[in-house]
């Protein structure tokens, strides 16, 4: 099963982006859904999490209170709202399950670059 991300672009610090990430499959059966970012040379960093049979989350200190993570199970999609956004939230962002599938499970991610 992959993932398709959707929703990056380029934005002035400030700006907000909202991310969309299709699963091609039912994110149910996923009990914990992520958002991870990733910039050249670095590892994937986990950013926001969603508990789906509930919806509680959990953020990286760096995007709390900037960053929200929703879902919407009909359309087994989970989105990443992003306000206020600063040059280092620049990266391209994946959606997974938390622990991640396999190597083979990524999509191709989005790039979110955030400069004036």
């Amino acid at each position: 099963v992959q993932y398709v991300e959707s929703g990056g672009g380029l934005v002035h610090p400030g700006g907000s982006l909202r991310l969309s990430c299709a699963r091609g499959g039912s994110i149910a059966n996923k009990f914990v859904m992520a958002w991870y970012r990733q910039t050249p040379g670095n590892q994937r960093e986990l950013v926001a999490t969603i508990v789906t049979s509930h919806g509680n989350t959990n953020y990286a200190d760096s995007v709390k209170g900037r960053f929200t993570i929703s879902k919407d199970d009909a359309k087994n999609t989970v989105y990443l709202q992003m306000n206020n956004l600063k040059p280092e939230d620049t990266a391209t962002y994946y959606c997974n399950s938390q622990p991640p599938g396999s190597s083979l499970s990524w999509g191709q991610g989005t790039q979110v670059t955030v400069s004036s």
